[in-house]
């Protein structure tokens, strides 16, 4: 397959790629799709679009971001968000993409089947939804298609996949296999692991009693679901929270609490999205640089 100078060889596992000569790559005249505006999904946006990408984010009606200081899925709800100087723009159709990337900026879609790729064709697709599982990518979504996380099977699912488990691995691009399987225990900062993550009591509406960047002490009230009172576990700073008002299940992830107790922290992207992002843009230098 060829496309603008690069030639893309399958070796038996569809995961070959070798560019054939010296030629321009038009790849930043195209669109790249992201599915998914959450954290993670929003470190993949900000390093492509920093690297001159035309990036657009397809999301769901409701996302439920933790980080939400550093996740342009918050410009469903207030029409845009700013992560690190680079603005997301709601936009209501996908036509309405070039007006915003002239503006130098991301536009992000409510369209939770990625309809939109059936229009634009971008040449790649990130699935960046980390459901830890598989709810709709497919090998011949896009010439280049990168999945991040548990649940994808490197020249199965997708051509790429890109290690997301905090440790020796994270962010690595494997072109064979998988990511390694969820733990279900949240990654361990400063030595705590399941203690800073803040989990709803029960089935409600959540209400928050301080925002994100708050000093919290362990034991003290941050929040509640229908009364039924959120503690802090530890003491830190509150680095990611959920919108209030949004209905919740038991057991569900609400917060966050970061140990070292650094507010800038919970405005700039974290060391692990810069990680997995960084696997993302080898992955396309890869088969287009």
């Amino acid at each position: 397959m060829q496309y603008a100078g690069c030639t893309m060889k399958d070796k038996g596992n569809g995961c070959s790629f070798i560019s054939m000569s010296h030629e321009p790559c038009a790849l930043r005249l195209a669109p790249i799709c992201i599915k998914g505006g959450g954290d993670i999904a929003s470190g993949v946006a900000w390093r492509l679009h920093q690297c001159g990408f035309r990036v657009l984010i397809t999301e769901i009606p409701r996302p439920m971001a933790v980080r939400r200081k550093v996740a342009f899925c918050e410009a469903v709800y207030d029409g845009h968000a700013e992560v690190e100087g680079v603005e997301a723009l709601l936009i209501g159709e996908v036509s309405d993409s070039r007006q915003v990337w002239d503006q130098g900026k991301i536009p992000l879609l409510v369209d939770p089947e990625c309809e939109a790729a059936k229009i634009i064709q971008p040449d790649v697709i990130v699935d960046a939804i980390l459901a830890k599982k598989n709810i709709g990518t497919s090998l011949s979504d896009a010439f280049l298609v990168i999945a991040l996380g548990p649940g994808f099977e490197a020249g199965r699912d997708a051509h790429f996949v890109v290690e997301t488990n905090r440790g020796h691995y994270l962010g690595r691009l494997l072109t064979e296999g998988s990511a390694e399987p969820n733990t279900g225990v949240p990654g361990t900062v400063a030595g705590i692991s399941t203690d800073r993550v803040l989990r709803s009591p029960g089935r409600g509406v959540w209400q928050s009693e301080v925002e994100i960047g708050d000093a919290v002490r362990k034991g003290g009230v941050v929040g509640s679901v229908d009364g039924q009172p959120v503690n802090a576990l530890i003491n830190g700073v509150l680095r990611g929270m959920i919108r209030p008002g949004i209905p919740v299940t038991e057991g569900l992830k609400i917060g966050d609490i970061d140990p070292r107790g650094v507010k800038k922290n919970c405005y700039t992207i974290s060391e692990k999205a810069l990680a997995i992002s960084g696997g993302v843009l080898e992955g396309i230098l890869r088969v287009f640089g």
